[in-house]
């Protein structure tokens, strides 16, 4: 294992978002240098401000920021967050044109300062813009990847433990395909422990029905628009896995998690970004290409691809 010592991420964008990115980062430690920035010189200032007053309760971590896209010099992962808001209603999809804009012109002052670095793309839709970042660059697919459906798979399975009378950490299922409308679980390799999902049973929690699974993956591929409609914007879950992306990088721990890569010849698909297990690692993400898939759930992945081909090609007219 490569550890980074001296390890800096930079976070750009210094919204909701960005701004719990840092903070988490901050708090868990994710990085021995975090860095904040955006074009809004005040905006920016004010976060690093008061981030930086918390340092003392927050370890060895520091903080530093601003305006001037130098504060990201010499960083070994970049976290991009910048874009515009989701509105209440608003797919993510719709997202797509105005950020793509973003990333197009953001991408090469970044290379130009943090030019080996690891790049993870939260701005959504974060699918397309992955395809459109990776293209813009040609960096290699591992080195530029998006959180994809690390947050899903969290909500799933907080909502599986919860009904299940077991800690998130003891469900182990995966939310796969598109950061969006068309994405699922991936039930057919579910399993509480080390029993499938259908076959847990206790006294106080009675198994689980077709229906009652079905409903869960819908209030989790609808989640953020709850939040949204509630509070404006998802933050602080998004905050936390993206520091826990972050961590695995910089630990180079060779973490599986569902990230979103440009995929090469995987189960037949080929240019299109969507969240599959993958091994992030210091080197990246790479996509685990023996991951099996019932033939329902390989439909259902082919499904989300074309939606964000489809998308991806409307950006490139």
């Amino acid at each position: 294992m490569e550890i980074i010592e001296n390890s800096k991420l930079t976070v750009v964008g210094a919204g909701s978002v960005g701004s719990s990115v840092a903070y988490a980062a901050l708090i868990r430690g994710s990085a021995r240098h975090v860095a904040l920035y955006d074009i809004a010189t005040e905006k920016v200032e004010a976060e690093v401000l008061d981030l930086a007053h918390g340092t003392q309760f927050t370890g060895t971590s520091d903080i530093v920021g601003g305006s001037d896209i130098s504060v990201a010099t010499g960083s070994h992962v970049v976290v991009i967050t910048a874009g515009a808001k989701q509105k209440p209603g608003q797919t993510r999809i719709e997202l797509a044109e105005v950020n793509a804009g973003i990333i197009r012109r953001m991408m090469p002052d970044l290379l130009e300062v943090a030019p080996h670095a690891v790049y993870v793309i939260v701005t959504n839709p974060c699918d397309v813009l992955t395809v459109i970042a990776q293209e813009e660059t040609g960096l290699p697919p591992e080195r530029i990847f998006a959180s994809g459906t690390v947050l899903d798979t969290s909500r799933l399975r907080w909502k599986l433990g919860e009904r299940a009378g077991v800690s998130t950490a003891s469900v182990h299922a995966y939310i796969v395909g598109e950061h969006g409308d068309t994405e699922f679980p991936l039930w057919s390799r579910a399993t509480i422990g080390t029993v499938p999902i259908l076959e847990w049973e206790t006294a106080e929690h009675p198994r689980f029905t077709l229906s009652e699974l079905q409903e869960i993956a819908v209030d989790v591929r609808d989640a953020a628009y709850k939040v949204i409609l509630g509070k404006g914007a998802t933050n602080y879950a998004i905050g936390l896995s993206s520091a826990r992306i972050v961590e695995a990088i910089l630990r180079d721990e060779h973490a599986v998690m569902p990230v979103s890569t440009v995929l090469r010849d995987f189960h037949g698909l080929d240019g299109v970004a969507l969240s599959v297990p993958s091994i992030v690692s210091a080197k990246g993400a790479f996509p685990i290409r023996n991951t099996s898939f019932s033939s329902e759930e390989l439909a259902l992945l082919r499904q989300s691809a074309d939606a964000l081909q489809a998308a991806a090609a409307n950006l490139r007219r």
